[in-house]
């Protein structure tokens, strides 16, 4: 058993297009690295900042990220059987490994630390985001009682008649 504690740089693509640990940025590793008879078996922690903005209001916004690891690579023997079992399936298992007595971690980790980072972030669970009609933020105190007269459309041909206003119509006035 080795143990590897280190922080690394961040590679490139590490997140997606909303929230993403920027490239360059410290990624904290504190793993194991065991021998067994299939290969290397890897297990640890993930640490890093990922940033991004609020999925309702645009607000930049800092998540930490801790996620669990733990990858099996496989001796080249032992992944051409696994393949030769595999080859009736339609989607056979990934598999991750050793190359010349070496292993690459970044495909594992990107994995999970991708995985991990949430769909729709937010800056806050009650965030009530951005008003469709003029992009006003809504969760600002200044803008409480934001609202705008949206009209049905359908009623607008009423309007040109000019026998009553289409508003009251449409509000259930006088017809």
């Amino acid at each position: 058993m080795r143990a590897l504690d280190t922080t690394l740089e961040a590679p490139a693509g590490f997140g997606t297009d909303i929230v993403a640990v920027p490239e360059g940025s410290s990624v904290h590793l504190d793993l194991r690295l065991e021998a067994v008879m299939e290969g290397v078996y890897v297990s640890g922690l993930v640490t890093a900042d990922a940033v991004g903005e609020c999925a309702r209001c645009l607000t930049e916004l800092e998540i930490d990220v801790d996620v669990d690891v733990a990858e099996l690579f496989l001796y080249p023997e032992r992944a051409a059987a696994l393949a030769e079992e595999q080859a009736d399936e339609e989607n056979p298992d990934e598999v991750y490994l050793v190359e010349n007595e070496l292993i690459d971690l970044e495909p594992p980790l990107r994995d999970a630390v991708v995985t991990s980072l949430p769909f729709s972030p937010l800056c806050r669970p009650d965030c009530q985001g951005l008003c469709s009609e003029c992009g006003a933020d809504l969760n600002d105190p200044a803008n409480e009682d934001h609202s705008h007269e949206i009209l049905d459309p359908r009623w607008k041909a009423l309007a040109a008649l000019g026998g009553g206003d289409a508003d009251d119509t449409a509000e259930g006035g006088e017809r």
